[in-house]
């Protein structure tokens, strides 16, 4: 342990933020790292306690507390504080294999488990391990590690977001030869397409995905498994193939009034906003513009804030968010103690920003749509809504009941669904073969990312249902792990 009393000593200093009225005017991240000395101040304060949860990623009373990825946090704080970058670096990739995404865009769970958040404010965890990974590149010790030899085994991997990169990662480094299909035109999946580029900026994505040719992995490219290439010629060729589509299949609203041009899925309004952002820095006016319009998104989790720091982005007249739970406590209850995850409120950037802009939480808590108000000609015109009452049923489940007389008319010209996702899209389990749960997940075996045809496995949001990134990764690592025992007999990955 590098400074015992550093916990003591220092009080916890994030990376400062832009101002919200400036930052709103790009599409950049706006976050600015503190430097080298300031940073190895901060990681200091880790106290390498005896029981890190940080590094846990278990469940506690229903919700993960600490990393799912089990990243030795201890470990690479005191080599950051005593300025061992490369060590560093090279022990925080021991488990996890994209540091310079989850340190954007992960809600640090590690921190959230963090001993010194007991009693005060945990460690910048998140932070010092972006700091990391980007003096990694900075220094040239990312550099690609090509396998010495090659196990001869091909495999396919459908989809490259989080779980197919990881799952690519592994396999690759294993020495098996790995190409990844995608259906869209660059790699990445939601952290390409999904994630707003003030969140996590693309060229970041981009330099892993060239290391990551540089280190043998194939990426192909505009190619839809099922459709463009069928299910049969993908397993006849390869030794094993890894579905990690994700969760695309949006859930919908369906209330009076919701045909008809003005109301989109989140995902395809933040995708059209970052292909827009790619091509032309939004010069070509190739998307779905909320500019002077009345915005209500709908859902009340981090897609939605997505959608809100997008729309102001876009110069949006007004922003609404509507949320059918009621507001989440300040603090922690007493029912929900550390290590648990926290279930306090959060404001998030997109709110902090519609606050700064319009004087106002955009949020509106207990609140769903009862229709869609359009005028005479069909055009989108507002959102009509009700007020939710939650009472506990004789079954011990909350109900939900509607306020008769509660009524009231949000103006919109633009509504956006970020109500989560049913699974995935049903072409893919229906080419592959494979069984599927009751909620349209590919279904394996507890334990297992096996399918019902061996020589298909599945990770991430595929299986597992709508998820965060760092799960993601840890799939593609548990997937990976597997398919190499799969088509080797034993494993040695991990």
């Amino acid at each position: 342990m590098g400074k015992a009393t550093g916990f003591m000593d220092y009080e916890r200093c994030d990376n400062p933020a832009t101002d919200p009225l400036e930052r709103i005017k790009t599409f950049s991240e706006f976050h600015a790292p503190l430097d080298e000395e300031a940073r190895r101040t901060q990681a200091s304060r880790c106290m390498d306690c005896g029981v890190p949860f940080c590094q846990y990623g278990k469940v506690i009373c229903g919700t993960v507390s600490g990393c799912p990825l089990n990243n030795l946090c201890p470990d690479w704080n005191d080599l950051l504080y005593k300025g061992f970058w490369d060590e560093a670096a090279g022990r925080l990739m021991q488990t996890n294999p994209f540091p310079e995404f989850t340190s954007r865009v992960c809600p640090a769970l590690c921190e959230k488990a963090c001993t010194c958040g007991l009693n005060g404010d945990p460690v910048t965890v998140k932070e010092n391990e972006y700091a990391i990974i980007e003096k990694a590149y900075e220094s040239g010790y990312m550099k690609p590690m090509i396998p010495k030899t090659r196990s001869g085994k091909k495999i396919a991997v459908v989809g490259s977001g989080p779980a197919g990169l990881s799952t690519a990662h592994w396999l690759n480094r294993r020495g098996h030869n790995v190409t990844v299909y995608e259906r869209a035109d660059r790699a990445g999946g939601l952290l390409m397409y999904g994630i707003p580029n003030m969140k996590l900026e693309k060229r970041f994505i981009e330099r892993r995905i060239d290391l990551m040719k540089a280190e043998g992995v194939e990426f192909v490219f505009n190619t839809n498994i099922g459709v463009d290439i069928t299910a049969e010629e993908l397993k006849n060729s390869y030794d094993a193939v890894v579905l990690a589509c994700g969760s695309r299949n949006p859930r919908d609203i369906n209330a009076p009034g919701r045909e008809g041009d003005g109301i989109y899925f989140a995902v395809d309004f933040l995708t059209a906003t970052t292909k827009s952002i790619l091509k032309s820095n939004m010069t070509d006016g190739d998307y779905i513009s909320a500019k002077y319009k009345n915005v209500v998104i709908i859902g009340g989790g981090d897609t939605g804030n997505d959608c809100v720091g997008t729309s102001l982005r876009h110069g949006c007249k007004s922003v609404t968010q509507l949320e059918m739970m009621p507001p989440m406590p300040k603090e922690r209850a007493e029912n929900n103690p550390w290590p648990q995850w926290p279930k306090v409120l959060k404001t998030d950037y997109g709110q902090e920003e519609a606050i700064a802009v319009f004087g106002h939480d955009p949020r509106i808590y207990e609140t769903t749509v009862k229709s869609f108000v359009r005028d005479d000609d069909g055009k989108l015109t507002g959102v009509e809504t009700v007020k939710i009452d939650w009472q506990k049923g004789e079954d011990g489940r909350m109900k939900m009941n509607l306020i008769e007389g509660s009524e009231k008319v949000i103006p919109a010209e633009l509504v956006l669904i970020a109500a989560g996702f049913l699974g995935p899209e049903k072409y893919i389990s229906e080419s592959f073969g494979v069984e599927t749960d009751n909620r349209s997940n590919i279904k394996t075996e507890n334990g297992s990312h096996q399918t019902s045809d061996e020589k298909v496995f599945a990770a991430g949001d595929v299986r597992r249902g709508q998820s965060l990134v760092v799960w993601g990764l840890r799939e593609g690592r548990d997937c990976a792990e597997e398919v190499d025992r799969f088509l080797m007999g034993y494993t040695n990955m991990l």
